[in-house]
C-alpha cells in the first residue's frame, strides 16, 4: 500500500498523536498510548517504514501552536516527511478552516500524503467529500465543550471556589485541592516584601535585596517544589527578582484571605489569550482562607503605592532615537538602551542593558555613550567615506572589492567543501539504507535490528541535510556580496547628497555598532567604537585617511576622544 506515497523510501512517516483535557472525557480510546499503538500497527501492516512519533499531550485542537505539531511542520518544510498519519481528523485539529487549509492546500503543495485512519481519509485516493463535514463537526464539538466548560467555570467561580492557581505564599491543601493553605517558606518572603514596602523601600530596591540574599524567585521556588506553573522553566539566575514581580505581590489582595474570581477572561474558545477584566466584573469573597497579610497592612501599602510618583507614559507616536536597535555592548553583546537624564531632559544617552549596577545583569561596566556624541562620530565617519568615494572612486571600489573577494573566496571554498562531503555521505547513507531494507524484506535481518539501524541512519541523514541547507544559505549570502557592495556605494552617494542622518539611511548603511567602555579620566578619556556596515561588515580606510580621531566635547569639562577601530588586512 505504501506505493501510493512518495517514491523516496527514506522519507519519514510522521505518526501524529494529540490529546487534550477535553478529549479525555471521551474515555481511554483517545489516550496517547492507544493512539501510538494503533498508528504503529497501521504503519507496519501497510508497509510504512521509518516512522517517527510527534506527540502533543494536553493541547487543545483549536490552537495549532503546539510543540509537537510545530516540530512536525518544521520537518515538513525541511523535506524530511513524506507521509502524515493520524487516528482521525480531530487529532490534527478542531478548527475546520485551518484543518481544511492543511489537508486541501498545504499538504498537497508539499507533496505530503495525509491519512486519517478511523475517518478513512487518504489523500492518495483523491478528495474525500465527507472530510469537510467531519472538520465542521469536530469544531462544533470543541465549541460545545467550551460552552459547557465556561458554564461550569462560571458556577464554580460564583460559589466562591478559587479558579486560579494559588499565588506565591499559598499552596493547595493536601486534603482539599479547592482550598488554599499558607506555604510557610514563601509566606515569610511575602511578609518581608510588605514590611520593606512599609519601610519606604521601592520595588527595585526590594528586588535587589532579595537577590543579594539568594532568595529564589517565585518561578524558581515553584520548580524547586516540583510544581508546574506557566512561564520560563529555565532561568539563568533563579535568584533574580524583577520589580514588576514585587509590584504584583504588593497588589495581590488574596494575601488578606480573599478569593477574587474572573480577573481575566478570553474572547472565544479559539482564542486562549487572557484579557484583563474590569474590576466591576470581579467577584470577591472575603476571609475565605487564612491571611498572610493583615488587611490594615495591605491597605496601608496600597496607599503608599498610590502616592508613588510614576513616570509619565511614553507617547505612542514619540519618535525613537536614530540609533535605537543599532548599538551593542562590545563586551557582553547585549543591546544598549536609550535613556533621558532625569534632571536635565536635554541630555540623552545609551547604556548597556545588562549592566550589573543598574539592571542587576552580568556586564561589569556601563558602556555609557551620549546620543549626540555617537551621532557626531558616525556622521563624521560617513563623511570621511563619502570624501574618499568622491576623491577617488576607483580606489574606493577597489578596496571594497579586495575585501569582499578575500572574505568571500575563503568562505566559499570552505562551504563548498562542507557541502560536497555532506552530500557524499548522504548518498552513502541512502545506499546503506536501501540495502538494509532489502535485507529486512528477505529476512536476513530482524525487524528490531532494521528499526534501530534505520533510525540511526535517519538521524545522521537529517543532521547532514540541515548542515547542507545552512551551508547553501550561507553561500547565497556570499553571492550577494557583489550586490551588497553596489548597494553600499549607492547608500554612501545618498548620504553625500543629503548630508544628514535619517533612520532609513542608517539602516541601509549600518548593521550594528559595538561600543566599548571608556578608558582614562577627565580630558584624557577615550572610547572605541566599531561600525559593522551592511553586506561588507567592518571596513578599514587607508592609513592616510584613517588616522584621524574624533573629540566630542558635548559637556563642559568632559571631552571624549572616539577612536574608530582599524581592521587589519
Amino acid at each position: 500500500m505504501q506505493s501510493k506515497s512518495k517514491s523516496n523510501d527514506l522519507s519519514i512517516t510522521a505518526l501524529y498523536c494529540r490529546l487534550s483535557r477535553d478529549d479525555g472525557t471521551q474515555g481511554d480510546s483517545n489516550s496517547v498510548a492507544n493512539q501510538k499503538r494503533m498508528l504503529k500497527k497501521y504503519a507496519k501492516e501497510n508497509g510504512f517504514a521509518n516512522t517517527r512519533f510527534y506527540i502533543d499531550d494536553g493541547y487543545t485542537g483549536t490552537n495549532f501552536n503546539r510543540p509537537g505539531f510545530q516540530k512536525m511542520m518544521e520537518d515538513v518544510e525541511l523535506g524530511y516527511i513524506g507521509t502524515i498519519i493520524v487516528k482521525d481528523m480531530s487529532r490534527l485539529g478542531r478548527d475546520y478552516l485551518t484543518v481544511g487549509y492543511y489537508t486541501d492546500t498545504y499538504f498537497p503543495d508539499m507533496g505530503i500524503r495525509f491519512i486519517a485512519v478511523n475517518d478513512c481519509v487518504d489523500s492518495a485516493d483523491g478528495e474525500n467529500e465527507l472530510a469537510p463535514f467531519r472538520n465542521v463537526m469536530n469544531e462544533m464539538y470543541a465549541r460545545d465543550i467550551s460552552r459547557k466548560v465556561r458554564s461550569a467555570h462560571r458556577i464554580r467561580g460564583n460559589s466562591g471556589e478559587p479558579l486560579s492557581q494559588p499565588p506565591y505564599g499559598y499552596m493547595k491543601a493536601p486534603e482539599n485541592k479547592k482550598r488554599w493553605v499558607i506555604d510557610p517558606d514563601a509566606a515569610h518572603v511575602v511578609r518581608r516584601i510588605f514590611q520593606m514596602a512599609l519601610d519606604g523601600k521601592g520595588n527595585e530596591t526590594i528586588a535587589r535585596i532579595l537577590e543579594e540574599e539568594k532568595v529564589l524567585n517565585p518561578m524558581a521556588y515553584w520548580h524547586s517544589k516540583g510544581l508546574k506553573r506557566a512561564g520560563r522553566t529555565e532561568q539563568p539566575n533563579p535568584y533574580k527578582w524583577s520589580k514588576t514581580t514585587i509590584g504584583s505581590i504588593l497588589r495581590q489582595q488574596e494575601y488578606c484571605g480573599d478569593i477574587i474570581n474572573f480577573k481575566t477572561y478570553s474572547k472565544s474558545f479559539k482564542n486562549k489569550k487572557r484579557l484583563e477584566n474590569p474590576e466591576e466584573n470581579w467577584v470577591i469573597f472575603q476571609n475565605v482562607h487564612e491571611p498572610i497579610i493583615e488587611r490594615e497592612v495591605f491597605e496601608q501599602v496600597q496607599k503608599l503605592i498610590g502616592k508613588t510618583k510614576r513616570r509619565a507614559p511614553k507617547k505612542e507616536n514619540a519618535e525613537k532615537n536614530l540609533f535605537c536597535e543599532l548599538l551593542y555592548c562590545a563586551d557582553c553583546g547585549k543591546k544598549l538602551w536609550f535613556h533621558t537624564n532625569t534632571n536635565n531632559k536635554s541630555i540623552h544617552y545609551f547604556s548597556c542593558s545588562n549592566y550589573k549596577s543598574d539592571y542587576r545583569g552580568t556586564c561589569q561596566t556601563r558602556h555609557y555613550i551620549r546620543a549626540d556624541a555617537i551621532e557626531q562620530v558616525v556622521k563624521l565617519e560617513l563623511q570621511k567615506l563619502a570624501a574618499f568615494l568622491k576623491d577617488d572612486e576607483d580606489a574606493f571600489i577597489d578596496l571594497l572589492t579586495e575585501k569582499a573577494n578575500r572574505d568571500v573566496l575563503f568562505e566559499t571554498q570552505r562551504l563548498n567543501r562542507d557541502i560536497r562531503k555532506a552530500t557524499e555521505r548522504c548518498n552513502t547513507i541512502s545506499s546503506l539504507h536501501e540495502k538494509l531494507y532489502e535485507d529486512n524484506a528477505c529476512g536476513k535481518v530482524t525487524d528490531e535490528w532494521y528499526m534501530e539501524q534505520a533510525h540511526r541512519y535517519e538521524v545522521e541523514r537529517m543532521e547532514l541535510k540541515a548542515k547542507i541547507a545552512a551551508a547553501q544559505e550561507e553561500l547565497k549570502r556570499m553571492e550577494s556580496m557583489q550586490v551588497g557592495r553596489d548597494h553600499f556605494v549607492g547608500a554612501i552617494r545618498k548620504f553625500m547628497e543629503m548630508q544628514v542622518l535619517t533612520p532609513i539611511l542608517l539602516r541601509e548603511l549600518i548593521d550594528r555598532i559595538d561600543v566599548h567602555e571608556t578608558e582614562g579620566k577627565g580630558k584624557s578619556r577615550t572610547q572605541r567604537i566599531v561600525i559593522h556596515y551592511r553586506f561588507i561588515d567592518t571596513f578599514a580606510l587607508p592609513e592616510d585617511r584613517a588616522n584621524e580621531t574624533y573629540v566630542a566635547d558635548t559637556r563642559q569639562g568632559i571631552a571624549v576622544e572616539y577612536i574608530p577601530t582599524q581592521i587589519s588586512a
